[in-house]
């Protein structure tokens, strides 16, 4: 059973708003075996509206859309559903007085209006929503040589719709699907430490197209995801035959994969040093405090990381100096900027047992015969561990995936495979 989802509104079509339903609504309806094959996005357009919606019903055995379901004049799916059914518009007073009684509740008089949410095209089915004045519409379009394509029909407010769906679009699909129905289930793994190709060559040919369970690969801000999907009788059927290429992907790989389903770098740092009741501190030169902001958010109950600093010039590198005691060095400019020196300094200011220093980074201005590397540090009770990485890439993403080395660089060292020197 194929599926596709439409957006309705100018305000996606434009990109003035991010389309998030969509994303959910696929989502959902891979959990009841329907695979979305087409996402479409169209502006309040009636005539460019129902040719999306005529696409749809010969494309798709279901179709599900959000917006267009409003009181004003550019909310027009009713309209779009109305013509592609061939049938005309009819009020609903149970409806009707539905909407009335909800302005009631809330001490406001109903515009007139809204009396055109209360029309639907002849023959569907009311989609109740207890919390808003936008009924979903229900509608079976005939097809020639076929069933007919099911269409539901949900406003566009997130919260409604997702509540919509969960008491009635999805036990309706359910219904449809029946009880001898396919699941489909994902489990993605993510890596980090090799470009997308170079991954994709180390494992033995699990993104062919055709195979099964399915193995994808996508890059994200130097992250790699493989994401391996496979349809059953059941999720646990779907999981366990997922197993066993997740074991080969796992054996490929081995430390290049940090965490599963959305897992981040941070959060392996996070776990890591939390299983070994173990502390962390930070100070960063040049990154704008970014490693400690990620590093904040994956450990809100404070297990692990103590807390950063943000270095912005040599004057404050050697306060942090002077307040460890490292006075000798503080009064050497070259030292304060040291990446091992202030890991040192900020272990033993904040008392952990690992610091990590970023930076400093590469002026703008540096000349352009090479990547300029970005240098950084990591110190425990015995040693104080150097690495460094080119400051090189697309800007858009190039602070975040030197971050992401440098959470990768403490990952790693805790797990034993670091590859650096030590001093």
């Amino acid at each position: 059973m194929r599926a596709e989802i439409i957006a309705l509104g100018d305000e996606l079509a434009s990109g003035q708003r991010l389309d998030t339903n969509s994303q959910w609504l696929s989502q959902q309806l891979a959990d009841l075996g329907i695979q979305a094959f087409f996402h479409t996005t169209v502006g309040d357009d009636l005539e460019a509206g129902t040719a999306v919606f005529r696409q749809a019903v010969q494309r798709a055995d279901v179709v599900v859309s959000t917006g267009g379901l409003g009181p004003t004049a550019d909310d027009l799916t009713r309209e779009c559903l109305a013509q592609v059914g061939g049938v005309d518009l009819v009020q609903d007073e149970a409806v009707l007085a539905q909407i009335r009684a909800l302005f009631a509740r809330r001490g406001r008089e109903m515009p007139e209006r809204n009396v055109v949410q209360a029309m639907f095209p002849r023959g569907s089915r009311v989609i109740p929503n207890p919390h808003g004045t936008a009924p979903g519409i229900d509608l079976e379009v005939p097809r020639i040589g076929r069933p007919p394509a099911r269409i539901f029909a949900l406003p566009g407010v997130p919260a409604e719709m997702r509540d919509m769906w969960k008491a009635s679009v999805q036990p309706a699909l359910a219904a449809l699907t029946g009880p001898n129905g396919r699941v489909i289930r994902h489990r993605s793994i993510h890596c980090f430490g090799a470009g997308e190709s170079a991954i994709e060559a180390m494992l033995p040919d699990l993104v062919r197209r055709g195979r099964l369970p399915s193995v994808g690969i996508t890059a994200s801000q130097a992250t790699i995801t493989l994401r391996i999907a496979a349809k059953g009788s059941t999720p646990k059927a779907c999981l366990a035959a997922i197993q066993p290429t997740a074991e080969t992907i796992y054996q490929c790989l081995g430390n290049l994969i940090f965490g599963e389903d959305g897992q981040t770098l941070q959060d392996a740092v996070i776990l890591l040093l939390a299983q070994r009741r173990q502390t962390l501190a930070t100070v960063e030169c040049g990154s704008g405090g970014m490693l400690a902001a990620w590093l904040s958010s994956a450990d809100p109950e404070q297990r692990a990381f103590q807390g950063g600093l943000v270095l912005r010039d040599p004057a404050s590198q050697q306060g942090l100096l002077k307040a460890a005691g490292n006075v000798a060095a503080a009064n050497q400019a070259a030292t304060a900027s040291d990446p091992g020196t202030l890991a040192a300094a900020c272990r033993t200011a904040f008392r952990t047992d690992y610091a990590f220093a970023l930076g400093p980074f590469p002026p703008p201005d540096s000349p352009a015969a090479g990547p300029a590397p970005v240098q950084f540090a990591l110190a425990d009770a015995t040693a104080v561990r150097l690495h460094s990485t080119p400051y090189a890439g697309h800007p858009d993403i190039l602070l975040e995936r030197t971050v992401k080395e440098a959470l990768n660089f403490v990952r790693l060292t805790l797990l034993g495979a670091d590859r650096t020197a030590s001093r």
